[in-house]
């Protein structure tokens, strides 16, 4: 089983090779099999790899054991010498081989360490053994003796050492910052001429600018040079060095500590690439910088898109970093919603670059109701809330309003209606389904050709106050407590007519009687969040379990919705998971099946809208009343209290109201055709 013992005399087998002054920025090992090594403790333990193709360097005939000299550049620690080993062995002469050790001892200072290189499997057809170590770390003017042995020992030595010469001192030069010409003014003193060229100080080494300012001039002794730069930045640097090859280097960076190489041009020199997406909700940012920044990037939104606008922080929004690569989820991406990025004593804003938004808003005025009409391309939920202007600030005021457009639907118009309390209210839009969205503010121009109809919507509301206060004792509770017993609004989104006259009833209900209406359009999110479905069924078992009432508005578009439903119910289709009217009718109707009663539900009509005759056979077991002649029967039930009096039943109230609502239809042109509305009933 034993090999020949070869026993190989260093002096013979000495290669040494001349410095090659290159820059090691880790310890290494490459070698042509797969290997793993171990190092003590004098060394950090290198990483061993099995390289594409060879390393540099003519090819050693083994055996031979190769020295060179070479820099050692860890991060965060000064640059020192190094000693470069390169192996060649014949793997015919290594049976049983399963590694090899290098022994490092530096002379005078007694320093030792040793390196193993183990080979993890057999490499089928390799008839040489190669293995080069970056590299051992020497003090200048000192000797090293390196030897080598195989694991195990099979009687193979080589040995040789090297002499690491002291680096002679670098150049000397003075500079000068020119700040009129963009320029470094360069002397050299008498003696031998100097090779200078400014460069960009990164971790490891000193990077050429890029053209047409890259510039590597010699200099004779005793003369000066002008070199321009592009950006003042604090990694500038002037390096100077002698032609001859390897030579050693000075270097001054003189703008680390300098306050205007942290101003704009810093920023000018950064190149920012946009990666933000709509579709996933983020804002993406990579850098690429002349000097190794690593700001810090936090969001801020913009009053308007010019450069010039300022752009206000917006809270707990640090994005994170990896590589300079900047990202922040949970975004509504917008032009005008940007990262600030801050360094040192400046900061920049950058907005994503693309100008184009997911989605966009409009509105409109409707008697005293504002229209939002949203268009998105993503699905989404978008929160809506009136607001004041006081002291340069529009703060919403509750309560807030959601329409959602689901997962999976098709890009399309979703409605939104606001009523409006005050003349001259502003609206705030803006998506809720993320955690960081910009708020767009819409302020309507209410113009001549609204004000007949926010004339009648006004009496309307003032007669609808009018005869909740006169019938307000026969309504009130025992308990006396105003607003006690919620009531689930649901109505069909089958035209604009029908929705202006449910959200003007819904809000006479809260305002006038102080009712504890729940309504889709005015949940805070709560559709949104929780889907439309699942919305309903909570609000249906709050209603029962607190004896409240589900108010079912009519109207001749929900006679067709509720015979398609019946179709689908017999036939067995898929519900729609969005369709609140369906869902309400399917539980109306399991209620009304299992209880043989309609108790908490109530039914009523428009007369402008809808007869006795649109509401289906099925239906008509239900308390029903017509508006808006049987309006105070209406608040009578809700309340929960005795029939009204009759005086308050049929009043001059009500036939005001009634003539109102007649004169009413005859104003401008006939209703638009019925907009999408999502996550409605």
């Amino acid at each position: 089983m034993g090999c020949p013992v070869l026993l190989a005399v260093a002096a013979a087998l000495l290669l040494v090779l001349p410095g090659t002054g290159a820059a090691v920025t880790r310890l290494r090992v490459s070698a042509n099999f797969e290997c793993r090594a171990t190092a003590d403790s004098t060394l950090s333990r290198p990483r061993c790899h099995r390289p594409a193709r060879p390393g540099p360097g003519p090819p050693l005939k083994p055996p031979a054991l190769a020295l060179s000299r070479a820099r050692l550049c860890l991060p965060s620690q000064p640059c020192q010498p190094c000693l470069r080993v390169r192996l060649a062995l014949p793997a015919t002469e290594l049976g049983g081989v399963r590694g090899l050790q290098l022994n490092f001892l530096e002379l005078g200072s007694n320093r030792a360490g040793w390196l193993q290189v183990w080979r993890r499997h057999q490499a089928p057809g390799s008839s040489l053994w190669q293995v080069r170590f970056d590299c051992f770390p020497v003090e200048s003017g000192r000797q090293v003796l390196v030897s080598l042995r195989t694991i195990p020992d099979r009687g193979l030595a080589l040995s040789c050492s090297r002499l690491v010469v002291a680096e002679p001192p670098g150049p000397i030069f003075t500079h000068a910052w020119v700040p009129e010409v963009r320029a470094i003014e360069v002397w050299v003193p008498e003696g031998p001429a100097l090779m200078v060229r400014l460069c960009h100080q990164l971790a490891l080494e000193c990077e050429e600018l890029p053209r047409p300012f890259h510039r590597q001039v010699l200099v004779p002794g005793g003369h000066r040079v002008s070199l321009p730069y592009e950006f003042l930045v604090p990694c500038l640097c002037i390096e100077a060095s002698y032609p001859h090859h390897d030579s050693p280097r000075s270097k001054r960076c003189p703008f680390r500590d300098q306050p205007d190489a942290y101003g704009p041009e810093l920023w000018s020199s950064v190149r920012f690439h946009d990666y933000s997406a709509s579709s996933k909700d983020q804002m993406a940012m990579v850098l690429s910088a002349s000097c190794p920044l690593h700001p810090r990037a936090t969001l801020c939104w913009r009053e308007a898109a010019a450069e010039t606008a300022p752009c206000h922080d917006v809270p707990n929004s640090t994005a994170s970093e990896e590589e300079q690569a900047y990202t922040l989820d949970k975004v509504d991406v917008h032009p005008q919603l940007c990262f600030r990025f801050s360094y040192r004593n400046s900061s920049h804003v950058e907005c994503p670059h693309r100008p184009e938004t997911a989605w966009n808003v409009s509105v409109s005025v409707r008697g005293l109701q504002l229209r939002l009409h949203l268009t998105s391309s993503i699905p989404a939920a978008f929160s809506a809330a009136l607001c004041q202007h006081r002291g340069g600030q529009c703060e919403p005021k509750a309560p807030f309003y959601t329409v959602t457009q689901p997962e999976g639907s098709a890009p399309g118009e979703l409605a939104l209606l606001l009523p409006v309390h005050i003349l001259g209210s502003c609206v705030l839009v803006w998506r809720s389904d993320v955690h960081f969205a910009r708020k767009q503010l819409l302020c309507p121009d209410v113009s001549r050709r609204h004000f007949g109809l926010l004339g009648l919507v006004l009496a309307l509301g003032l007669v609808v106050t009018v005869l909740l206060f006169n019938c307000r004792g026969a309504w009130r509770p025992a308990d006396g407590a105003l607003g006690g017993r919620p009531v689930l609004l649901l109505y069909s989104p089958d035209s604009e007519e029908h929705l202006g006259l449910v959200c003007a009833l819904a809000e006479r209900l809260r305002t006038g009687l102080g009712c504890d209406v729940r309504l889709d359009l005015w949940e805070a999110g709560g559709v949104g969040q929780a889907g439309a479905l699942p919305w309903l069924y909570a609000q249906r078992g709050r209603v029962g379990r607190q004896h409240g009432t589900v108010l079912l508005l009519w109207s001749r578009g929900s006679a067709r919705l509720f015979r398609r439903w019946r179709v689908g119910a017999v036939s067995g289709t898929p519900r729609d998971a969005h369709d609140i009217f369906g869902a309400a009718m399917a539980c109306l109707h399991g209620e009304l099946g299992s209880a043989g009663c309609s108790g908490g539900w109530v039914l009523a009509y428009f007369s402008r809208l809808c007869s006795p005759r649109d509401v289906p056979r099925p239906l008509r077991p239900l308390p029903t009343y017509r508006l808006p002649q049987q309006l105070p029967g209406l608040l009578g039930a809700l309340r929960g209290s005795p029939p009204a009096p009759r005086h308050c039943r049929r009043g001059r109230g009500g036939g005001l109201l009634h003539r109102l609502l007649e004169a009413g239809a005859g104003e401008g042109s006939p209703p638009p055709q019925p907009p999408r509305v999502a996550a409605g009933t």
